[in-house]
């Protein structure tokens, strides 16, 4: 099993690889995009939200696949608190057929997905917020009506292997916002399948 894992894991089109990206602080700006149930959602419908959680996910990448469990436990924990969770697919889908919006709806309903999943088909918000990989994981709070990022990276320190995690990194980031702290640990690399940005 371990072994089919790791095929997975380095088969991506030609690699997987890892990116760091300075966020910190950042600003981002709302956006609105069409979730799988087909209304169109933006941040500004969740009036009362303290945070998000962003996660740049896609279909195809066979990292973005070991995490729907752990984005669902994410959902299901933090949005009762005030911070949901939002996955959006920015991947150029002339390049991937495997991330069309129709199979984004399966893999939602497969998955059984307890968080919207966003269809960025311009690639306009993966840009905004500089994303890179699938997943890539943003945490962004509310502080003087702009929407800040305060952490930006992977999800946690063990992709192929979850009972091994050691640190959750978004989820102790959202912690300690939650409680009024800084993030400890506001950046990491993000590991997995690079984002297919359409040439211009």
């Amino acid at each position: 099993m371990k072994k089919y894992i790791f095929i997975l894991f380095v088969i991506c089109v030609g690699f997987i690889g890892s990116s760091f990206v300075s966020t910190s602080e950042k600003p981002v700006k709302d956006f609105t995009l069409k979730n799988i149930d087909g209304k169109m959602l933006s941040l500004s419908q969740f009036p009362k939200a303290k945070g998000f959680i962003i996660i740049f996910t896609c279909n195809h990448c066979p990292f973005a696949k070991l995490y729907p469990e752990r984005l669902n436990q994410l959902n299901a924990k933090y949005k009762l608190l005030g911070v949901p969770l939002i996955a959006i697919s920015s991947t150029d889908t002339i390049m991937y057929e495997e991330d069309t919006y129709p199979k984004m709806i399966s893999k939602a309903k497969k998955e059984h997905f307890n968080f919207p999943y966003l269809f960025d088909e311009m690639q306009t918000v993966a840009k905004n917020f500089n994303a890179q990989k699938t997943p890539h994981a943003f945490i962004i709070w509310k502080e003087n009506n702009k929407w800040l990022v305060k952490y930006n990276g992977a999800v946690d320190d063990n992709g192929m292997e979850p009972e091994k995690v050691s640190t959750h990194y978004v989820a102790d980031a959202v912690d300690a916002l939650l409680k009024g702290k800084q993030v400890s640990i506001k950046e990491t690399k993000s590991i997995g399948c690079q984002i297919a940005f359409r040439k211009k």
